[in-house]
């Protein structure tokens, strides 16, 4: 029998603990869904999620009369969060679908482990674990667990039409999890299904993009995303663009131990055209800082093949470092792409090193004067002082900065002759 009882994380007191409390005196409870996926394919697991037969308040009503912290959570879909000594654990009632409308549904608690199971979006995801450890597996998951096949539970088009969301759970969790191609009938089904996603909230679609931008290679599942058309219905903006430079872009990413960025690889598949990246960031409801970041590359200029460190420093003052970074990345990876049998290519890549080493311990200058020092040396308030600050500033930055506050002062003392 299949078991989980030797693992690190499954030998945790907090979570015998909380087993312990569910089962027993009518209750059942068991470790569900990605602990018990990651453990049988030897990933790390991090959130522990409980699924029991208990209502929710008689969940709330053991752990209080054991000293455990309870908060509702998600009390009116079954869920209770447990904290012991600040580790929290979801705890879930069994539950069955009664309506779906492909973004919501409406569920009723039960005890029925099948209906729970098949209630679940993938047959990876509907594993369950027993307080001794033992492997419940009631979708046929093992096989694929065994095969690094991610599969609909049931019928995919049925599993579909409940949540739309589950179309890209199904592509992210190939990029995780998956080998080889996609289970052909839910790929069939994520295609004909694919403007289904057009009834989502953009903020789900959002979110479940950038967990498959953040795996460590979404590559294959983007891939495949494109062929049945998803990638287009979600970002439009690919379609003329492609993703021919993400390849590269997770090369380069293992190679200089940068971290997975989701944005960076939307940066590689998109066109840096402001105007469209700010329709993008509306539609998709973008955080102010991830849409400033996409502004910030797109509105960077690019970098020549030949660029002094010194130019480099002033377009950092003038730009900063964000988008120059995310350009310089992206051009390295791709030069790299292109191998070692391009000479250019390699000018470059060297080139795009050595700028993002400068990049990283860049600190801006500060420049030595204010407005105060134009009204002092005689120029009226107005917008000739922010005009002659300006035109003194260029001087100091095309000068790479070295210019002392008492040069620039007299500067400004001919210039307000002169004006």
């Amino acid at each position: 029998m299949t078991s989980v009882s030797g693992e690190t994380w499954f030998s945790d007191p907090a979570l015998m603990r909380v087993l312990a409390l569910l089962n027993g005196d009518g209750g059942e409870a068991r470790v569900a869904g990605g602990a018990v996926r990651n453990s049988l394919m030897g990933l790390p697991v991090a959130d522990v999620d409980i699924a029991t037969t208990l209502r929710p308040q008689a969940v709330v009503e053991r752990a209080k009369a054991a000293g455990i912290k309870a908060v509702p959570t998600g009390i009116e879909h079954g869920t209770v969060t447990l904290v012991i000594d600040g580790v929290p654990f979801e705890v879930t009632t069994l539950r069955r679908d009664v309506a779906t409308d492909g973004r919501h549904a409406e569920v009723a608690f039960g005890t029925d482990w099948q209906a729970d199971a098949e209630r679940r979006d993938l047959t990876i995801n509907a594993l369950y674990a027993t307080q001794d450890g033992a492997v419940i597996d009631l979708v046929n998951g093992l096989p694929d667990i065994e095969s690094r096949t991610v599969r609909f539970i049931g019928d995919a088009a049925t599993r579909i039409a409940e949540d739309h969301l589950r179309i890209l759970r199904f592509f992210r969790f190939f990029a995780l999890y998956g080998s080889g191609r996609p289970d052909a009938e839910g790929l069939k089904a994520c295609a004909r299904a694919k403007e289904s996603l057009a009834r989502l909230s953009a903020e789900r679609v959002w979110s479940e993009t950038k967990k498959l931008l953040g795996a460590p290679d979404p590559g294959r599942a983007l891939l495949w995303m494109r062929q049945a058309g998803v990638l287009t219905e979600i970002l439009p903006e690919t379609e003329k663009w492609g993703i021919d430079a993400i390849p590269g872009l997770i090369e380069a990413e293992k190679a200089f131990g940068w971290t997975p960025d989701a944005l960076l690889r939307l940066a590689a598949m998109v066109p840096a055209d402001r105007e469209r990246l700010k329709r993008l960031a509306e539609r998709l409801r973008l955080s102010k800082a991830e849409a400033a970041m996409l502004d910030y590359w797109a509105s960077a200029p690019e970098i020549a093949p030949k660029l002094a460190e010194t130019a480099f420093d002033r377009l950092l003052y003038r730009n900063g470092p964000q988008g120059l970074v995310m350009r310089l990345r992206l051009a390295l990876a791709a030069a790299r792409a292109r191998g070692p049998g391009d000479p250019a290519a390699l000018v470059c890549a060297g080139l795009c090193q050595r700028l993002l080493a400068r990049a990283g311990k860049w600190r801006k200058p500060s420049f030595p004067l204010t407005g105060a020092d134009v009204l002092a040396a005689g120029i009226p308030a107005g917008p000739k002082v922010g005009a002659a600050l300006s035109a003194i500033e260029d001087a100091w930055v095309a000068g790479n900065f070295h210019e002392s506050r008492a040069k620039l002062l007299a500067r400004l003392e001919v210039l307000a002759t002169e004006g």
